[in-house]
């Protein structure tokens, strides 16, 4: 794999990650049509551990609380303000054994997926983007609707953080969306689906990190390192980017390019 090669597979994967039109998905197309190997995992984990420390910074704040909650619950000192964040870190814990064990039975129970289904996915997250951004704006509307995160929410959306492994649905985007349909207000939905992603890469890691060597030495040190900055810097302009159309409930604008791309890939794939 080339520098260049490498550096556009990790802006692609920044963008990609934190916009709602499925890396993965992305990823498998681009190297359908530039011809390249398939790549090792731990370079993609890669790419995915740069993105994260992405999400690191950008809700640095977020993640501040939440330990400052749990340090000050271990001490039993627990302030009242700390109980929406208690229930986010249960909600964390829970979705991701529950996104853990949905992944694991993908990973070993379904093959590889065409690309004319991967495109198939395209289509299927315009749907959910569309159809919870419209929930989400009419559920604002209703007075008494309790919006913080807690344990049964948490479980939905590292559901559909499982399902969001498969190529072609976006993991960002089924994750806010299953968030918004759980009734969890806008900033939160997008606070809560990236903060849920942080163990999950963690972990996917961890576990692949034993070929970093042999990776290292079949991709190259150097493309490695590039590709990993390239998806950091891409991807902290698209996180800002996306949690804008978050808030403002424009998550739905994402099915104008998926829907037209998941068609003609369809075709021409």
């Amino acid at each position: 794999m080339t520098i260049l090669q490498s550096v556009l597979l990790g802006i692609l994967q920044g963008i990609a990650e934190f916009l709602p039109i499925s890396s993965s998905g992305h990823l498998a197309i681009v190297q359908n049509l530039f011809g390249l190997d398939e790549l090792p995992l731990i370079f993609d984990v890669m790419l995915h551990l740069a993105t994260l420390l992405a999400v690191v910074l950008f809700f640095w704040k977020k993640i501040a609380a939440l330990f400052g909650a749990l340090f000050r619950w271990i001490g039993r000192k627990s302030k009242s303000e700390d109980v929406p964040l208690l229930k986010m870190i249960v909600a964390v814990i829970l979705g991701t054994v529950v996104t853990g064990v949905l992944g694991i039975l993908v990973e070993k129970l379904l093959p590889e997926m065409p690309l004319k289904v991967v495109c198939v996915g395209f289509l299927v997250t315009a749907v959910l983007l569309v159809s919870s951004s419209l929930y989400g704006a009419r559920l604002e509307k209703v007075e008494g609707t309790d919006v913080q995160v807690n344990a049964k929410k948490g479980l939905l959306v590292g559901l559909a953080q499982g399902i969001g492994t498969l190529p072609g649905i976006s993991r960002s985007g089924i994750t806010i969306s299953a968030s918004l349909f759980a009734g969890i207000d806008r900033t939160t939905a997008g606070e809560f689906s990236f903060i849920l992603s942080i163990p999950a890469i963690l972990g996917a890691f961890i576990l692949e990190a034993k070929n970093l060597g042999e990776v290292a030495s079949s991709v190259g040190a150097l493309p490695i390192i590039c590709g990993c900055v390239a998806a950091f810097v891409s991807g902290l302009f698209a996180l800002k980017f996306l949690m804008k159309l978050v808030n403002k409930g424009k998550l739905g604008w994402f099915a104008c390019y998926l829907v037209p791309a998941g068609i003609l890939g369809i075709i021409f794939l």
